[in-house]
């Protein structure tokens, strides 16, 4: 149970006493708080007793009478304005009027509370202010973690950066100075790995774009009929370039056509990264199976290696941002450590999830089930804003 700190400044000891007995047992449950909150109160006579009460007992609520023997409710708004962020004031006044309620409201004053007053309408006002107070704290939190977590995205991401970015300086001070000699031919393999290290980091730049239009909703879909079968062989004759370097049988199984009411370009996108994947993380000479099914209005889709494998451990972090399985057989596989992640976001998107099996040296094997209507809610026409459907690769 939160205790929230209430100061009642009065001059009336009745009045002082009657608000302590009012709010002693008293407690609220508020809307999207998981625990009751409940009161403690402090009093005070003066306003100048009052204001040394709020510099000492840092009350979250103040009970502030307008008149006052000597200073005077005002004054005390006035002289405790740099509290006002930390604290909630509602004047209690038999005297109210407007142009007391338009100053007292330009000092800081939170709401007001006109005498005689019943219980009820105390317990009222508390309760109104209690449910503010918890909303800034939790907006508080939740800025605080969005500091945070965009603090981690940057070290994360400049870390991902830092390393293609030397690789490719490094290749450049090499050309300056001519180290390998005058024939131009010469730095043909420097020039190639310079490339490659750059379409790593468009990779991440697309992947990163993917997920922050997915993440805050601004990604524009298009829903149609897709036929899931055509984005798979799609998928497969992308890759068949690496497949057939590394000798490695891609096959697919599944009764077409099997359609599904979605986004091409997001369906596109999760083929794209399982399949490149599956290759990318084999062995010479393995194979791939695809396959596809459509049972009682859920698309599942299975894509088997026979590659590299991973461990438990491993695997349970595989679906988070910018993850990569780092070890001596995949140093030298480039990804974003974006894919795996974007394949989740989508399949959720589907009412769906991904999942994998995998065990080291002998293979993985990632599931993703999909709903066969996608949840249209923040579908935006094409014509507004344009999307790449890119794929990605992990």
């Amino acid at each position: 149970m939160e205790t929230m700190r209430v100061l009642v400044v009065d001059d009336e000891p009745g009045m002082r006493m009657a608000i302590a007995r009012a709010l002693k047992d008293f407690s609220v449950k508020l809307p999207d708080f998981d625990d009751d909150v409940d009161f403690t109160v402090e009093q005070a006579a003066t306003g100048e007793e009052g204001i040394e009460k709020i510099r000492e007992f840092n009350p979250q609520i103040v009970l502030l009478d307008y008149k006052l023997p000597g200073m005077s409710g005002l004054d005390v708004l006035e002289q405790t304005v740099d509290t006002q962020k930390e604290m909630l004031t509602i004047m209690i006044t038999a005297y109210a009027s407007l142009e007391t309620a338009v100053t007292a409201t330009k000092r800081g004053a939170y709401d007001f509370l006109a005498k005689p007053f019943t219980p009820d309408e105390l317990k009222r006002v508390i309760r109104k202010a209690a449910g503010r107070l918890i909303l800034i704290q939790q907006a508080r939190k939740l800025a605080a973690e969005k500091r945070k977590v965009r603090f981690q995205f940057i070290s994360v991401l400049a870390h991902e950066l830092k390393a293609p970015l030397a690789a490719i300086e490094g290749y450049l001070q090499i050309m300056k100075s001519h180290t390998v000699g005058e024939d131009i031919k010469s730095y043909d393999t420097i020039v190639d790995r310079s490339m490659i290290r750059l379409e790593g980091m468009r990779k991440m730049i697309i992947d990163l774009l993917d997920m922050t239009r997915i993440e805050s909703g601004e990604k524009v879909r298009e829903l149609s009929e897709v036929d899931v079968c055509d984005v798979a062989r799609a998928a497969m004759e992308t890759v068949h370039p690496l497949a057939l370097e590394r000798t490695v049988d891609v096959r697919f199984h599944a009764d077409c056509p099997i359609t599904i009411n979605g986004d091409r370009g997001e369906i596109e996108i999760i083929f794209n990264n399982l399949v490149s994947n599956a290759v990318k993380y084999n062995r010479d000479g393995g194979g791939v199976d695809i396959t596809i099914e459509k049972k009682d209005g859920v698309v599942t889709i299975t894509v088997a290696d026979t590659g590299i494998g991973m461990t438990d451990e491993e695997a349970s972090r595989l679906f988070n941002d910018f993850v990569r399985i780092k070890n001596e057989k995949t140093r030298n596989i480039l990804g974003s450590g974006l894919g795996l992640s974007i394949v989740k976001k989508l399949a959720q998107l589907y009412g769906g999830d991904v999942s994998v099996k995998s065990e080291p040296d002998v293979g993985s094997t990632f599931t993703v089930v999909l709903k066969e209507t996608a949840a249209d809610n923040d579908v935006q026409s094409a014509e507004t804003n344009g999307v790449s459907h890119e794929g990605t690769n992990s």
